[in-house]
């Protein structure tokens, strides 16, 4: 017979281990960064609608305009035709259907858009990483030069200069407005460079031999993304009103090609003799670009602003 297990023998602990691994009762997986930025962001409510908004117009710019059956240089035998199951927006006096038009401004207007806030930001954030790393005459001669450009009015240099370049088209356009808006993204970059090269980990990048142009753009640049996202956003707003502006003065882009400044520039006679919807639908779509593309931006600034409350992990 077998002995009974007595009082000593449990207490020398002989248990039998068990087969599988000891599974933690409680495990905690930690967020990276990115998670916490993108759990921030999803936390504000009109920046997420903005998203979903943004991404429907720009495909229906860009993806619409080309299924849509007709062209925005077809001229249909309705003229002046209030909006209609056949004509969405209406038509204007030469028979243009406006849904064909409009698509064709927004696409118009976007690229304009898009392309001067990412040459901007390129040129404004080079150029004010290096004036704030290497400080003293550098940094003073490179800012008297951005202030020099801040005190251009750029609705006055757009229509001067755009009206020299107008046969260039569209992106000549979009060259001048990002040549007088990027001295304002300098200034923010500047600010944090003069900030982030007293760090320890740029101190110790220096120690190690590292260059000057790798320290700029391995250490000090990807910790300025989160405010360039953001100027990004207010850039794009910026260059779409300025656009507008100046196609409303007549600068902007010219025909048989069409932007949503240029729509409204046009339809100014049109609504006063009651083709509303030609005025109207053009507006309806800068002011929802340009309140999407606001929202999404303070959206990103709270998601990447370093007050706000973590996440737990």
């Amino acid at each position: 017979m077998h002995d009974l297990p007595t009082e000593d023998n449990q207490s020398t602990g002989n248990i039998t281990p068990s087969a599988g691994p000891v599974e933690r009762e409680f495990t905690v997986q930690a967020r990276t960064q990115f998670q916490l930025i993108f759990r921030r962001f999803l936390q504000h409510k009109l920046a997420v609608i903005s998203v979903f908004v943004l991404v429907a117009i720009v495909l229906l710019a860009f993806v619409g305009g080309a299924l849509w059956h007709y062209k925005y240089t077809d001229i249909t035998p309705d003229n002046s035709v209030p909006p209609s199951g056949t004509h969405p927006f209406g038509t204007d006096n030469l028979g243009y259907d406006e849904f064909a038009r409009v698509l064709r401004g927004t696409q118009r207007s976007l690229e304009i858009a898009f392309t001067v806030a990412i040459l901007a930001t390129v040129v404004g954030t080079i150029w004010g990483a290096i004036a704030g790393f290497y400080r003293g005459i550098v940094d003073s001669v490179m800012m008297r030069i951005v202030d020099l450009v801040l005190t251009i009015p750029i609705i006055a240099a757009g229509a001067l200069l755009g009206h020299h370049f107008q046969s260039a088209g569209w992106s000549a356009l979009a060259l001048v407005i990002a040549g007088l808006s990027w001295p304002a993204v300098s200034r923010i970059v500047r600010g944090q460079t003069l900030s982030l090269r007293e760090k320890e980990y740029v101190e110790a990048a220096r120690a190690l031999g590292a260059k000057d142009s790798r320290i700029i753009f391995r250490h000090i640049l990807p910790n300025v993304i989160g405010q360039v996202i953001v100027v990004v956003t207010i850039l794009v707003a910026l260059a779409i009103l300025t656009e507008s502006a100046l196609s409303y003065l007549g600068f902007g882009v010219q025909a048989p090609d069409t932007s949503l400044g240029t729509l409204i520039s046009a339809a100014q006679t049109a609504l006063q003799g009651g083709q509303w919807w030609l005025f109207y639908f053009p507006g309806i779509f800068i002011i929802l670009i340009c309140l999407s593309v606001n929202f999404i931006g303070d959206g990103l600034r709270d998601a990447f602003d370093p007050s706000q409350q973590r996440v737990r992990a």
